[in-house]
């Protein structure tokens, strides 16, 4: 017999799993798939599908399909991750050396640092400087067009002309201005041509004052287990590196 802590826990596992397999396939999650993965029975798994689907935290497209995280689910395993979450060595030392090329001027180090969130993260890198009040740099709207969600048309053309309106953009970057690392999600972004996306957000720093924001926009489906820690540290290393110019 499973007592409540222990089922609690197994339900919180199943949602994990579920968003993991998710955000890499992009196709909903059969019972079938867990049971395996888990060790239990079809029945059992798809009980728990129940319970979290009650509790809003996945959905179902059709009656007998997978299922798939909801925004709620997403904000779950957001702040469950967030303790978590540590960038590799490896992926640290790949992020300073790009750090350690000879760059002079202010504005190619913030663009040549939305070029490395694109690259490294592979969605779009966005990066914002408080005192250029219209302007900012942003690189690999491509990289979320080429994600399934936006395969539909006509939310590729309200994603592109979201992303080009630069001052409604940089409103979204910029609020909630502070040291804390943000993660919106869907409709938090309070931007109806975005609402398969998400934004994280985090703030560097020159000589100790707060100067501006680093982003990356890419869909809900987003791989958050890689992409916040990747973010902090380059913001991080971006204030360290603005410390260092003359």
């Amino acid at each position: 017999m499973v007592n409540n802590i222990e089922r609690q826990a197994r339900k919180r596992a199943v949602l994990s799993t579920t968003i993991n397999r998710y955000i890499l396939e992009a196709n909903p999650i059969s019972s079938e798939e867990l049971a395996e993965h888990f060790d239990l029975s079809s029945a059992t798994i798809r009980n728990i599908f129940s319970e979290l689907e009650d509790e809003g935290y996945l959905t179902h497209l059709y009656t007998s399909g997978g299922r798939v995280p909801t925004e709620k689910g997403y904000r779950y395993y957001v702040d469950s991750l967030l303790l978590q979450m540590q960038l590799m060595d490896e992926d640290k030392r790949s992020i300073m050396r790009e750090y350690e090329k000879e760059i002079n001027r202010m504005e190619d180090v913030l663009e040549e640092t939305s070029k490395l969130i694109e690259q490294t993260t592979h969605y779009t890198g966005i990066v914002s400087f408080l005192e250029w009040q219209d302007k900012m740099f942003y690189k690999g709207l491509n990289r979320i067009l080429e994600q399934p969600e936006f395969r539909d048309t006509g939310k590729m053309r309200l994603l592109i002309k979201a992303v080009e309106d630069k001052q409604r953009l940089l409103e979204i970057v910029n609020r909630d201005f502070s040291d804390e690392a943000r993660v919106y999600i869907g409709s938090e972004l309070n931007c109806p041509e975005m609402e398969n996306c998400s934004l994280v957000v985090s703030s560097y720093r020159r000589k100790k004052k707060l100067q501006g924001r680093v982003a990356v926009l890419g869909p809900v489906r987003m791989e958050y287990r890689r992409i916040i820690p990747t973010l902090e540290y380059i913001s991080d290393v971006l204030s360290e590196a603005l410390g260092n110019l003359d």
